[in-house]
């Protein structure tokens, strides 16, 4: 894999982040009850066949029904995980209880990140949803531009012991939180690298062989991570269920341009609204960056 990195105007700028993952569902009232009983997201707009979905007001999922669509084969590219992102592990324990509670089957794993705490579940039509919390920055461990990340076990049983509160275990808070990272199935690394370092403007963060790649921008651990354990191989991408749209967020009009001479140069289709723009990646996941001013990480 092609390791260089690119120069600092070709960056995305430091203070980038993910914004609302779009998904297309089958059935809109039970992907709501699952988000909001579950998971603890605030429902903003309920109208149609589309739902609006965050916290604290700020959109973090939205829902769009299309029945016509099926389910992909699980060997195709799409989504991995959606990964909400929050605050203190608190916070995070309210929601995995909730969801422990509510949606008692829909558990997957759980691990120590070295970066962060994490929770995986499965949504009823089987997107895979991450519920996370930061290690403190100071504390991740880099060597040059790579940061150290790894997969151990945590017990989520005694992960609810330590930070379940009285409060927490009987509702969900409507308190910030963010969507940290996206976490793709694609068909090979190189060409993820190539379009998401290459033209997009992350940094490549972390990598395992052929297997997983992780990209942010501004030194977070990842904003991105694609991996190919099921869908090595796999093509563009068919109309099907699952993930419609990822937003990156930017924080000036200046990354817009910037970014727009890169796709252009590489021949890379676009629309341009004049403040943002929507194209595909190589897989067809439809890809659109924003300029927005509210930080969406949370620090």
């Amino acid at each position: 894999m092609n390791k260089s990195q690119n120069s600092a105007q070709d960056l995305l700028p430091a203070n980038s982040g993910m914004g609302a993952v779009t998904l297309a569902v089958a059935n809109l009232d039970t992907m709501v009850d699952f988000y909001h009983r579950g998971v603890g997201l605030s429902v903003i707009n309920q109208e149609g066949s589309a739902a609006v979905l965050g916290r604290a007001g700020v959109p973090l999922l939205i829902l769009r029904q299309d029945s016509a669509l099926k389910h992909a084969s699980p060997n195709a590219a799409g989504l991995f995980h959606t990964a909400f992102l929050f605050p203190n592990k608190s916070e995070l324990a309210s929601s995995v209880y909730s969801i422990a509670r509510n949606f008692p089957n829909s558990f997957t794993g759980s691990s120590d990140h070295w970066v962060s705490n994490a929770l995986y579940f499965d949504d009823p039509e089987r997107n895979g949803v991450e519920l996370y919390w930061d290690v403190p920055r100071e504390e991740w461990r880099w060597t040059g531009n790579r940061v150290a990340m790894s997969t151990e076990y945590l017990d989520p049983n005694f992960f609810l012991k330590q930070n379940l509160t009285e409060e927490g275990s009987l509702a969900v808070a409507d308190t910030p939180a963010t969507v940290g990272h996206v976490h793709l199935k694609v068909g090979d690394l190189r060409t993820a690298q190539e379009f998401y370092v290459d033209t997009v403007g992350f940094e490549v963060t972390a990598e395992y062989g052929s297997q997983a790649l992780f990209v942010s921008a501004g030194g977070y651990h990842h904003h991105l991570g694609m991996n190919t354990w099921q869908s090595r191989g796999a093509g563009e991408r068919s109309p099907a269920l699952g993930l419609g749209e990822v937003v990156i967020s930017v924080g000036n009009d200046d990354a817009i341009g910037a970014l727009k001479e890169r796709l252009t140069s590489k021949a890379v289709l676009f629309a341009d609204t004049g403040a943002e723009l929507v194209f595909d990646d190589p897989w067809r996941n439809q890809v659109r960056v924003k300029v927005e001013t509210r930080a969406k990480r949370i620090e």
